[in-house]
């Protein structure tokens, strides 16, 4: 008999506390919500090709970008293919002709100036191409532009100099890039809206040395003779200002002759030459924001009814200036053979 109570009263016990976790459980749904547009998403992605044409590959702001590119679109089921011009104006326009043959859903142009491709990207467009330009547009507009202000750039490098300069000789130099390229042509400009404002400075030399260390060194070398009271130098690309950097330091002069530059940001080139006095100030437009940029664009003009053409903008990157403050904080800059990774 009393093993029968018992018995009843652990049945008893056992029902009253299902009862009590099922009181206490949250209520689900007996079915999923399906989302509906990942799925249209997905498919208007799937197959489609991305054409990539940088003025040239192996150095950190193209191989970034293209790292970036890849990472972000490939899962979706997209091809990326580079068509390296390497450094060629005739080569990347007549990649730009075969790829418009081709038929990609997007091309992403680095236009080495503004007029070398302007038709090209026109008909592409024209033809059902989107396409997205990146840092050096031409003088054609098209649906994107990704990409550093170069005026502002031009302003804030030529500022810091100027700021430096107080108080010394008021000396300066301006180490130019290729004179036809936006990137060039707007940083002067940038330059010029600084010095409008200071008078007293002197630009004792303005020179192209068209993306090239080397000859950026040459031009720094006869500068720095003719004139060993220089102040400060702005240079318009880091992997260019490496010669300028290296001729200050053959004269005897690092920390005493301002260099501001600009640079993607990648930590060889920027962080790294900061840390060691090379560059007083880099400008970072941070490649990866601007990889994501572009492939956040690629989604959305593929996944979108939008007509090549029908609707154009820019995407201007905001700009991280690198300077011994932070050059040795992790995240500042960034590393090639990560976004590779």
């Amino acid at each position: 008999m009393t093993h029968s109570i018992t018995t009843r009263w652990v049945g008893r016990l056992v029902a009253l506390s299902a009862l009590v976790c099922a009181l206490a459980a949250p209520a689900f749904a007996q079915k999923g919500l399906d989302e509906p547009f990942q799925g249209p998403f997905k498919k208007a992605l799937a197959g489609k090709t991305v054409g990539y044409v940088p003025v040239a590959m192996n150095f950190d702001l193209t191989e970034g970008w293209f790292a970036v590119l890849k990472r972000e679109l490939e899962p979706y089921g997209m091809k990326v293919v580079v068509r390296d011009a390497n450094w060629s104006t005739n080569a990347g326009a007549q990649a730009i002709t075969t790829l418009i043959s081709e038929k990609p859903a997007v091309i992403v142009v680095h236009n080495p100036d503004v007029q070398t491709y302007a038709k090209l990207i026109q008909r592409a467009e024209k033809e059902g191409i989107f396409i997205i330009q990146i840092n050096m547009g031409s003088a054609f507009r098209s649906t994107a532009f990704v990409g550093a202000n170069w005026i502002e750039i031009g302003e804030r490098d030529t500022q810091a100099v100027v700021d430096f300069c107080k108080g010394k000789s008021n000396k300066i130099a301006v180490v130019q890039g290729a004179l036809s390229a936006a990137a060039s042509a707007y940083t002067l400009k940038g330059v010029e809206n600084v010095l409008a404002k200071n008078p007293d400075v002197k630009v004792v030399s303005s020179q192209a040395a068209d993306w090239d260390a080397a000859k950026a060194k040459a031009i720094t070398q006869t500068v720095l003779k003719q004139n060993p009271d220089l102040c400060g130098i702005v240079g318009f690309w880091d992997g260019m200002d490496i010669g300028t950097a290296a001729a200050v330091k053959e004269a005897g002069l690092t920390g005493k002759v301002f260099v501001a530059t600009s640079g993607g940001g990648e930590q060889k080139g920027a962080c790294d030459l900061v840390k060691s006095g090379a560059f007083d100030l880099d400008l970072s437009y941070d490649v990866p924001t601007q990889g994501a940029d572009m492939a956040a664009l690629v989604k959305w003009l593929v996944s979108s009814d939008m007509k090549p053409g029908t609707v154009k903008g820019s995407v201007y990157t905001t700009l991280i200036p690198v300077t011994k403050a932070n050059a040795g904080i992790d995240g500042t800059c960034w590393k090639l053979e990560r976004l590779k990774q």
